[in-house]
Order: structure tokens, then C-alpha cells, then sequence
């Protein structure tokens, strides 16, 4: 079902303001992984904005949604969104990966209010993420799991067994999303290793597979509707996206996988922004 008009236009809003965030903070800090920060933000906007359940004043709440972003070099753009929500002031993120602060490249729970899980060892965070909605199962929680996969991360062998383990123990509390954005650190996904036909690996390990534009909220919440639906198989939500999405000099370029802005790109990068509305 379509958004209403005000919550599609809130959503899009907040989706730029992250946006311009990462950009910021990557200016400051010298360099993040900002091209696939870009890419994921739709997804992580939607979840925080619309569906997740999670209280910045009592960041452990038992009953909270889990959020697990397996792709944890996207950190920079997990760390801006917490900020805006409240689990500590926006502020802080001035030293974001330098020496004494808080924040590292890849977050760490025990030291950033409101991450579930310290994640950067890629193909650890979906065996997390199946752990937890296992657990939640298990105590009789109502709390819901959501996970943010690379693409690039699905080469690592891990993945396809918490898959496997999902389907066995029909693991239906769980929302999966791949950042599908087709590159890697080292180059095109299919170049480097080959993941085609990727929908048709995730359906032969016994997975619903939802395909959707990852920069179209109507497509999104549809999609987290849909699986939220689901009670037979665990679902995986394929986002086909944009590297650096958004800013058109970084779009669909393998070297934004990792790199810094001095003052000039930055400021050329928010204007790309905002003439495009993110």
C-alpha cells in the first residue's frame, strides 16, 4: 500500500539529512566507507523511522526491535542515524575514528548506545541476527530482528549457513536485507565472485525473496510488510541500490567503497544532495 504523502515526504527528508550527516562526518575524520553508507541509508531510514521499536532513553529495553548491521563498515552511516534519534547528541560524532573516541569504523556495542552488535568481520552478523530471533522465540518475546547484509558480504561461506540454519528452525522473526548495490571493495560483485542468479541461491535455501528498489520507500515498507507477514519461511529482502547514492561523482564507482573529502568535495557533495533531494 502506499505511503500517505506527509510520511513519504518525512521519510525522504530524514533520508537526506543522513545523508548530508555522512558526508560531514567523513570530511572530519579524514575517510569512511562512505559509498555503500550512501547506499544503505533507505533501508536503515526506514526501519528507524517507521517500523523499528526502541527507546533512545533506555537503550537496553528488553522488549526493544534488534537491529544488526552486518555490513558493519557502514558504521558511519549506523552512527549518524543513532545520533539523530537520540541515543546521544550528533555531536559527539565531530571525533567519529579518532584516537580516544567513542567511535570506531566499525561500531562497537560496548561503547555506542544502541548497537546490538559489534560487527566489521564480514559474515558474522547474520549467525547473530538468527541467534537472537532464535532467542527472542525461545523466551516468548514479541521483539522482531532486522539485519543489513552487504552484497559483497554474501562471498563469505558464514552467511549461507546461518541461511541454512534459519530455514531448518524456520526462523520467521527475522527480516533480512541484502544492500544489493553490485560492488565490493575490490570491484563489480559479479567480477570479483560471480552471485547471479542471487535470488534463486537465497529460494533454494528455503527463503522467501522479496526484490525491490532500495532507494524507494513505497518498495521498502512494502516489502518489511510482507515479511513481517510471513509464517512459514524466513525472508530476505534483496535491496537493489547505489553505490554513493545521491552524489553524482561517487554513484556506482568501486573507489567510494573506502575514501575521504577535503572541504571542496564536500561541499560539491552536499550541493549533489540537495539538488537532488538525496
Amino acid at each position: 500500500m502506499p505511503l500517505e504523502a506527509s510520511e513519504l515526504a518525512r521519510l525522504k527528508e530524514k533520508a537526506l539529512r543522513i545523508r548530508e550527516m555522512i558526508v560531514e562526518v567523513t570530511e572530519k575524520c579524514g575517510g569512511s566507507h562512505i559509498g555503500g553508507a550512501l547506499s544503505q541509508t533507505d533501508i536503515l531510514v526506514a526501519l528507524y523511522y517507521k517500523y523499528m521499536k526502541y527507546d533512545p532513553k533506555d537503550p537496553n529495553l528488553p522488549d526493544r526491535d534488534r537491529f544488526i548491521l552486518s555490513k558493519g563498515h557502514g558504521g558511519v552511516g549506523h552512527a549518524v542515524i543513532l545520533g539523530e534519534v537520540g541515543f546521544f547528541s550528533p555531536d559527539e560524532l565531530k571525533d567519529f575514528n579518532k584516537t580516544g573516541s567513542p567511535f570506531g569504523m566499525h561500531l562497537d556495542r560496548l561503547k555506542v548506545k544502541g548497537v546490538d552488535a559489534s560487527t566489521g568481520s564480514l559474515g558474522h552478523g547474520i549467525g547473530i541476527a538468527v541467534g537472537m530471533a532464535i532467542g527472542a522465540r525461545l523466551q516468548g518475546q514479541s521483539w522482531h530482528t532486522y539485519c543489513v547484509l552487504g552484497d559483497g558480504e554474501c562471498h563469505e561461506g558464514s552467511v549461507w549457513e546461518a541461511a541454512m540454519a534459519a530455514t531448518h528452525f524456520k526462523v520467521t522473526n527475522m527480516t533480512v536485507f541484502v544492500d544489493r548495490n553490485h560492488l565490493c571493495i575490490d570491484g563489480q560483485t559479479e567480477k570479483v565472485m560471480a552471485l547471479e542468479p542471487f535470488a534463486d541461491k537465497w529460494r533454494a535455501f528455503g527463503w522467501r525473496v522479496i526484490e525491490t528498489d532500495g532507494h524507494d520507500f513505497n518498495q521498502i515498507c512494502d516489502a518489511i510488510d510482507a515479511s513481517h507477514a510471513e509464517t512459514e519461511k524466513p525472508t530476505v529482502i534483496i535491496a537493489n541500490t547505489i553505490k554513493g547514492k545521491g552524489i553524482d561523482f561517487m554513484e556506482n564507482l568501486a573507489g567510494w567503497h573506502y575514501a575521504g573529502l577535503d572541504s571542496a568535495n564536500a561541499a560539491r557533495a552536499l550541493e549533489a544532495l540537495r539538488a537532488r533531494k538525496g
